[in-house]
C-alpha cells in the first residue's frame, strides 16, 4: 500500500478507537480492552480487505465477517458505522435497553453483523459452516474470523479448527487477537498457549504471525491467505490490550469495564491528539 493509504487507515483506525471508547462510556459497562487491541485489524478488513456494500449488508456475494469473541464488539460497531452501515450516533446507546446496538452482536438487529455470537468457542463454528456453504454452493467470498488468545481455551475451537482442516477450507482466514490478557489474568497463567503456532499447523492450518497493529503487516498476512490453497489459514497477531489509551494499554482491569467521567476524557484526549498528529 502507498503512503497516503496507510495513513488514511491509521486515520481511520485512531476514529474506530475513539468511537470505541465513546460506546463503552456511554453504556457504563463493556469491553474496551479487547475491543481497543482489535481495531487495527477491524479495519484493516472493513476499509481495504472484504467485499462488503453498506446499502446492500445481505448481498450472498460479500464476504463474510465473524466476530468469534463477541464480548469485543464496541470496535466492530465502531468499524461498521464508520463504514456507512448505520450512523455513529447509534454507538452512544450501545447496551440501552430497546438500542439497535447491543452488548454482544445482533444478527437479526444490527446491519452489517453476519453472525450472532458472545459464547465464546462458538463463533469460529459458524465462520467454517460460512466458508464450507461457500464451497458447497461454489461461491468466491472469503471468510474472516476473529479469536481472542483467552478463547482458545475453548475445546470447541480446536474442534472447529478440525473441521475447517479436514474439509480444506481455504477461504477461511482466522485471525487471532493475541494480546496475552483475559479476564482472569495473563492467558500464560490462566491456561497458558505456548506455541499456538505449532499448535494449529497440528491442525493443519497455514500460520502466519504478525503485530496486529502494522497495516503493512496485516496487509501482507491478508494477501498471503489468498494464495493458500487446500487448507485454511490463521494469523497470530500480536497486540497490546487496551491499545491507543495510556492507562488501559496492557493492563488486565480494563477487559470488563467502562471508564468512569474523569478516565473517558483522559483517553478522548489521547485518541484526539494522535488523530490531530496523524493529519497534520
Amino acid at each position: 500500500m502507498d503512503k497516503s493509504e496507510l495513513l488514511e487507515l491509521k486515520k481511520t483506525a485512531c476514529n474506530v478507537r475513539l468511537w470505541t471508547v465513546e460506546g463503552v462510556f456511554n453504556a457504563k459497562s463493556g469491553h474496551p480492552g479487547g475491543s481497543l487491541s482489535a481495531a487495527d485489524i477491524m479495519t484493516y478488513l472493513y476499509f481495504k480487505a472484504m467485499n462488503v456494500d453498506p446499502a446492500d449488508p445481505k448481498n450472498p456475494d460479500r464476504d463474510r465477517f465473524v466476530l468469534s469473541k463477541g464480548h469485543c464488539c464496541p470496535s466492530l460497531y465502531a468499524a461498521l458505522a464508520l463504514r456507512g452501515f448505520f450512523p455513529t450516533e447509534e454507538i452512544k446507546s450501545l447496551r440501552h435497553i430497546g438500542a439497535m446496538l447491543q452488548g454482544h452482536p445482533d444478527m437479526k438487529g444490527t446491519p452489517g453483523i453476519d453472525m450472532s455470537s458472545g459464547s465464546l468457542g462458538q463463533g469460529i463454528s459458524a465462520a467454517c459452516g460460512m466458508a464450507l456453504a461457500g464451497k458447497l454452493s461454489g461461491k468466491d467470498y472469503r471468510v474472516y474470523a476473529m479469536l481472542g488468545d483467552g478463547e482458545c481455551e475453548e475445546g470447541q475451537v480446536w474442534e472447529s479448527a478440525m473441521f475447517a482442516s479436514h474439509n480444506k477450507l481455504d477461504n477461511l482466514t482466522v485471525f487471532v487477537d493475541f494480546n496475552g490478557l483475559q479476564i482472569d489474568g495473563t492467558v500464560a497463567d490462566v491456561a497458558g498457549l505456548s506455541d499456538l503456532d505449532k499448535k494449529f499447523e497440528a491442525f493443519g492450518f497455514e500460520v502466519l504471525t504478525i503485530d496486529g497493529h502494522d497495516f503493512e503487516q496485516i496487509e501482507d498476512a491478508v494477501n498471503k491467505a489468498k494464495t493458500v490453497k487446500g487448507k485454511p489459514t490463521v494469523i497470530i497477531a500480536k497486540t497490546i490490550k487496551g491499545k491507543g489509551v495510556s492507562y488501559m494499554e496492557d493492563q488486565v482491569g480494563w477487559h470488563g469495564k467502562a471508564p468512569n467521567a474523569e478516565q473517558y476524557e483522559i483517553a478522548m484526549n489521547e485518541l484526539r491528539e494522535q488523530l490531530k498528529a496523524l493529519e497534520a
